[in-house]
């Protein structure tokens, strides 16, 4: 593929790919997004190829393979959102989606929906009402898909289909009809604000570096994401990948920059793989490196894998991380935006972020500020996890309430539970309860109950989820995850840690409480970095929102759930056991005693909670207080 010189020819190349995409027959759409290839799209994908070619059916893998215009085309898509139903498989122009497609499936789908028209009903959706089109299904048509709309719709590896959907145009018009300044303005115009988690008005951001007088500037791309169960950001970069570099230019173009680093997590190897392929392969388009389109604009993005540190999330320890530092944050001022990377003006913004820049600078500010609340336009992508039914990547616009998203897109509860509450924002944030069921999922709305965005995890939480647990699980990944580097978050974590497990154990004492409290609040106001001051949000929205339970643990020495094992009693019922001593046989502390063919029963003093006797017990007599 020759590069090009002009916009001209990305303009003429654009009319080809699109025109070779328009004219496949069909589409064979096989996610190859991280939770579908553990659950085998990837040999689905081979063996579609596979069978095709054995009934002579024209395939094409790619837009420049094209033949005629009766091809079918088979490609890798990225993510589409529904994860928990994988392998999932698409076919345009019908708009049908095939969920936990096998291998063994494979031969029915070539013989009757490729080679002819036949729709298998027993591969798709289904909850009490059939449904054949994915945009149909409830957890699709309740979204809004702007950044994802790609995702699941083309070939992730391929630059010509990006192209062909009006990839780089963006970038086009940035270079051939805006100023710098004038990209500058339509940033700050759209209000869009960083999805990384604290929200800052990225077009100020930009402005800020681009007024900056030294003559290297960097443009930085946090594809970290380091909260557990949050894969939005991971999900763009292997399903839409040239949209960051395109951000990630227009982001140069307005200020001044010719050098970007995405910095990602090493354990996203397949984001590393499709980031390096986009580009090497914009490289060999001329979209990225020396005067590109012929515009005198030049442009090098490098890839950086971290090491899987929570704490380089954080800007200035990721900016040390890709110095070859150990990732640590640093005192403030100077900001990021005067002395960054390599202690030169940076930008820096998260996957979602400059994905979302393209479509700005495309449809312009007005377009975007009509999403959304204006303080908080646009839309947000979420990963919606935990006991909810449909779990997987949604894409909502900024202020959709909670109701909507967990019981419209995601289903409501599993096994008809009662909803409890949702962990947004991580290890950062905190908890909303029923009570905030109806409120809008916005920055500023969020910080007004103690909670925030973050960069996007949602995990659902039933009745029998026990809240204390969740803050102690999330204070022990802070703490774990602390640097080090300031005593309030590195001391700090550590001492509530320690409370809150005395707590689970059934140790603790109603002075406890107030001690979590005062820590937090310590540690909050001191803490060196970011990450440090939101360390304690799980912890004071829990006691804020349940601390009924904080209390049922300390005074009663019982989890209201019975999660939290070691305040388990667990005793043998005597109208149901009928002496058989296998649970005896089987308890490795000897704490169970009697006589056969009488009832036995437990010592809670020895007892170990194992679970040991209740797997024995033939007759299921064994019972849990």
């Amino acid at each position: 593929m020759e590069k090009f010189k002009s916009d001209v020819e990305l303009k003429v190349f654009r009319e080809t790919c699109k025109e070779n995409l328009d004219s496949q027959k069909k589409k064979v759409l096989v996610c190859a997004g991280t939770g579908c290839l553990a659950g085998g799209s990837d040999k689905i994908y081979h063996r579609i190829i596979e069978l095709c070619q054995a009934k002579g059916i024209d395939v094409q893998v790619s837009l420049e393979s094209h033949v005629d215009h009766s091809g079918i085309g088979v490609k890798k898509s990225g993510c589409n959102g529904f994860c928990e139903l994988g392998p999932l498989l698409r076919i345009d122009p019908m708009g049908w989606l095939y969920t936990k497609v096998k291998l063994e499936d494979c031969e029915e789908i070539v013989d009757k929906s490729i080679a002819g028209d036949e729709l298998i009903t027993r591969l798709i959706y289904e909850n009490n009402v059939a449904f054949a089109k994915q945009d149909d299904i409830p957890f699709y048509a309740k979204q809004t898909r702007t950044v994802l709309a790609n995702c699941g719709h083309i070939d992730a590896e391929d630059i010509g289909e990006y192209i062909a959907k009006g990839g780089y145009s963006a970038l086009e018009k940035a270079l051939f009809h805006m100023t710098s300044q004038e990209i500058c303005d339509t940033m700050v115009a759209s209000n869009l604000r960083g999805r990384g988690g604290g929200g800052y008005p990225t077009g100020r951001k930009w402005a800020q570096v681009a007024k900056q007088k030294q003559q290297q500037k960097y443009i930085v791309c946090n594809g970290d994401e380091g909260d557990p169960g949050a894969f939005m950001d991971r999900s763009i970069m292997e399903g839409n990948p040239h949209s960051v570099l395109e951000g990630m230019m227009i982001a140069g173009i307005a200020t001044g920059a010719d050098t970007g680093y995405i910095y990602v997590r090493a354990e996203y190897p397949l984001a590393v793989s499709r980031l390096h392929k986009a580009v090497e392969q914009a490289k060999e388009v001329g979209l990225l490196g020396k005067n590109i389109l012929g515009s005198g604009f030049s442009f090098d993005i490098h890839i950086n894998q971290g090491a899987g540190a929570f704490v380089c999330g954080e800007g200035s320890a990721m900016t040390a991380s890709i110095e070859g530092n150990r990732g640590m944050p640093r005192v403030k001022p100077p900001r990021t935006v005067e002395a960054g990377l390599f202690g030169k003006p940076t930008v820096l913004n998260n996957v979602e972020t400059f994905s979302t820049v393209p479509l700005i600078i495309v449809n312009g500010a007005e377009w975007f500020l009509g999403i959304g609340p204006a303080n908080s336009p646009g839309t947000k992508a979420f990963a919606l996890t935990g006991n909810v039914r449909n779990t997987g990547l949604i894409e909502v616009p900024m202020g959709t309430t909670l109701r909507e998203v967990v019981f419209d897109i995601g289903g409501g509860i599993k096994n008809d539970k009662k909803f409890k509450a949702v962990q947004i924002g991580g290890p950062s944030g905190g908890c909303l309860t029923e009570e905030h069921l109806d409120l809008p999922l916005d920055f500023d709305s969020l910080k007004k109950v103690g909670a925030m965005i973050g960069s996007g995890g949602l995990v659902v939480m039933d009745e029998d989820t026990c809240m204390v647990e969740v803050a102690r699980f999330f204070m022990n990944f802070t703490q774990n995850e602390s640097c080090g580097k300031c005593v309030p978050c590195r001391e700090g974590t550590k001492r509530m840690k320690e409370i809150l497990e005395r707590i689970v154990a059934g140790q603790g004492q109603l002075e406890d409480l107030d001690m979590l409290l005062e820590l937090a609040e310590t540690i909050s106001a001191t803490a060196l970095c970011g990450l440090g001051k939101t360390a304690a949000g799980p912890v004071i929205s829990t006691l804020k929102y349940f601390r009924d339970e904080y209390v049922t643990h300390v005074v009663d020495k019982k989890c209201p759930t019975h999660v939290c094992s070691k305040l388990k009693t667990i005793y043998i019922d005597p109208e149901v056991c009928r002496g058989c001593s296998k649970c005896a046989r089987q308890c490795p502390v000897m704490a169970i005693s009697g006589e056969i063919k009488k009832p036995f029963k437990i010592d809670p003093n020895k007892c170990i909670k194992c679970g040991a006797c209740e797997t024995a017990c033939p007759f299921k007599a064994i019972k849990e207080d």
